[in-house]
């Protein structure tokens, strides 16, 4: 039985003329606030008394001044800097960029401004997995703890919560796809939004009936990464099955040549419709619709000792944790400990910090709207490549 639940929402937004405040926080934001609106006030006021007389058009101006820094609550998580853990990244429709990090939230840069939002604006966690877009153009997050987050623009609305989800029995009824479906990762299947709804699929024929109904609780069929092809196919990597595909009637599993074991972490369709598996130990994989390649072992770049030992390796392509590809049809393999190597179709070339890579250890690959990539690093921000050097992405 499939027991349907309204999605809930849990956010708790900042207002001057809120009271009482339902924490300490948000008593120090009105204060911080009040500081602020009296400073803006003294000043005007100061204006208005040095010229004279003021005419009637200059009093208005200033009163819509005031009336601005009133209504913009963004003034309160204005930053000057981001984390240097970088877990995701994504440019939405408007061209805002968003960087999503490990234990501080996401930030949001228009170009002109730095915004950070956390837990206390409203996410289910400061750990940012994935961002996307919907086709209202409301922001999607993909937190740690299988949590799931909204943001519609003005607020942040918490999706994913055990007391507010479809949980359903993983039938191949209940596995149809829409075009619009979004997907997330869950610790026994996959978190399905459509219509306002929130489906959880577990992979219920293959997993232990415990496990199958918790969401929540990681197995081996733990979802790490998820791609929706061209085709429409959803293929989704898992903590130790290897990599699965929904063609929007079945479910097909991957797991020869060692792609099965260690966690598969990155997902990537190239422009000739190749897919990419990037596994944490085994190393790159390529499917070309009919056969399977260990690409890392073909180019004799694996690393035996990590799969025995966890002894990480420079030089070498076992741990891949992201995938991309720029406009002139080179492949980006992100690795957590032998920084970036490019793939021309034809040569390898392995980038470190010897290549001013400000970090060996990459967890993201972007390419964004204008065809730039964006590379997130574990511990030293975010760098971008201008075709021979690598160098910090720093706002100023």
């Amino acid at each position: 039985m499939i027991i349907k639940l309204g999605i809930g929402y849990s956010f708790r937004k900042f207002s001057a003329v809120t009271w009482p405040f339902q924490s300490r926080t948000d008593q120090k934001k009105f204060r911080i606030f009040t500081i602020r609106l009296s400073i803006v006030a003294f000043l005007l006021i100061h204006l208005n008394s040095c010229n004279g007389q003021t005419k009637n058009n200059k009093s208005e101006i200033e009163g819509n001044q005031i009336n601005s820094i009133l209504q913009n609550n963004d003034l309160k998580s204005t930053v000057n800097s981001i984390d240097r853990n970088i877990r995701s990244i994504f440019q939405d429709s408007k061209g805002n960029y968003w960087f999503g990090t490990n234990s501080s939230g996401v930030y949001r840069y228009d170009s002109k401004s730095l915004t950070q939002f956390t837990e206390e604006d409203g996410l289910s966690d400061n750990q940012i997995l994935s961002i996307q877009e919907d086709e209202f153009g409301n922001i999607w997050f993909g937190t740690g703890g299988f949590g799931i987050t909204k943001f519609d623009g003005t607020q942040f609305i918490i999706q994913s919560q055990s007391n507010n989800l479809n949980i359903t029995q993983g039938t191949a009824t209940d596995w149809k796809s829409k075009n619009n479906d979004l997907w997330f990762y869950a610790g026994g299947g996959v978190f399905r939004s459509r219509n306002s709804e929130l489906d959880y699929l577990p992979f219920d024929s293959l997993i232990p009936k415990a496990d199958a109904n918790n969401p929540y609780s990681l197995s081996r069929f733990g979802v790490y990464c998820i791609l929706k092809d061209k085709k429409g196919n959803v293929w989704i990597g898992t903590q130790a099955e290897g990599v699965c595909r929904f063609d929007g009637k079945t479910l097909t599993w991957f797991k020869d040549k060692g792609l099965s074991g260690p966690a598969v972490l990155g997902l990537f369709e190239d422009s000739k419709g190749d897919l990419w598996f990037g596994n944490n130990g085994a190393g790159l994989f390529r499917y070309d619709g009919k056969i399977l390649t260990n690409f890392t072992v073909e180019k004799g770049l694996d690393n035996p000792e990590f799969i025995a030992t966890g002894k990480p390796g420079l030089g070498t392509l076992a741990r891949v944790y992201s995938i991309n590809e720029d406009n002139f049809g080179n492949i980006w393999i992100g690795t957590v400990d032998a920084g970036i190597w490019k793939y021309d179709g034809d040569n390898l070339t392995n980038y470190t910090t010897k290549d001013g890579l400000t970090c060996n250890a990459i967890n993201t690959i972007y390419k964004d709207n204008y065809g730039e990539l964006w590379f997130g690093t574990d511990s030293n921000g975010i760098c971008k490549f201008n075709g021979t050097t690598f160098s910090e992405f720093i706002i100023k």
